[in-house]
């Protein structure tokens, strides 16, 4: 489910490319396995990472319709599976930059927003956490690392109105750091790793380390509660409600 490519002539720099068709969408398995590779990287010789998805679509989220099939413990497990994720990208021993290569809606933009850098692709494309258009509520954490980069008040605004922003509209607000040609997303993410690997190795990391504590720390101050509350908020009727017109909508456009 994930291609690793390695790149430059030192192999410094590995790609972890999503490769789970057609959108890439993350069930548990796909999320253990990023986190496994990410956690394995360090000592496999890379000093950056670029994770990136498919022309047209980095990802498109959760994988609603195999979720709506689990029953409670198994949608309580893959939320504490999410989280793990998401902290381990957090946490991550070396740089991670997200190669963007298309549409990056929901947990796609939620997992761009841990990384260290985000590239995402010119073009009719969007990215965003539009949770709430769906019936969901973006976790703390979550909302955190978006408002870390956009900023308190744009950051609220955001996500209380589940917006979807066009390239050119993300650069603006900060929630990525380049908009580039599609066939160059991934060349740029990759050149921005090459150019943290060739610092002083020990300084770099101890730096980035402190600087991205408070990310980390949003994760280890959750509990059980926390995952009590997404596995009912995921049961409610209004949020199965949105998620099942969602499916349905999927569904018609494959028509």
């Amino acid at each position: 489910m994930i291609d690793t490519v390695n790149h430059g002539q030192k192999g410094h720099v590995r790609e972890l490319r999503l490769a789970r068709p057609p959108a890439n969408a993350f069930n548990g398995a796909l999320l253990e396995e990023l986190a496994r590779l990410i956690e394995a990287a360090p000592n496999g010789g890379a000093e950056a990472l670029v994770i990136s998805g498919s022309p047209g679509m980095f990802t498109g989220g959760l994988d609603v319709p195999e979720l709506l099939g689990l029953g409670r413990d198994e949608v309580r497990a893959f939320w504490g599976r999410f989280y793990a994720t998401l902290r381990t990208v957090a946490a991550a021993e070396i740089p991670v930059a997200a190669a963007i290569t298309g549409h990056s809606p929901a947990a796609g933009a939620v997992l761009s927003v841990f990384c260290d850098y985000r590239v995402i692709a010119d073009g009719p494309f969007k990215i965003g956490m539009n949770e709430v258009q769906v019936g969901l509520v973006p976790p703390l954490p979550l909302q955190y690392a978006m408002k870390r980069l956009t900023g308190p008040r744009q950051g609220d605004a955001l996500l209380v109105a589940g917006a979807l922003l066009s390239p050119a509209e993300a650069l603006r607000v900060g929630l990525v750091d380049e908009v580039v040609a599609p066939d160059r997303v991934v060349p740029a993410a990759v050149a921005w790793g090459e150019r943290l690997a060739a610092l002083p190795k020990a300084a770099m990391r101890e730096t980035r380390r402190v600087a991205r504590a408070d990310l980390v720390a949003q994760f280890d101050a959750l509990g059980d509660a926390a995952l009590d509350e997404a596995t009912e908020r995921w049961f409610s009727p209004e949020t199965q409600q949105a998620l099942r017109a969602l499916v349905a909508r999927l569904a018609a456009t494959k028509r």
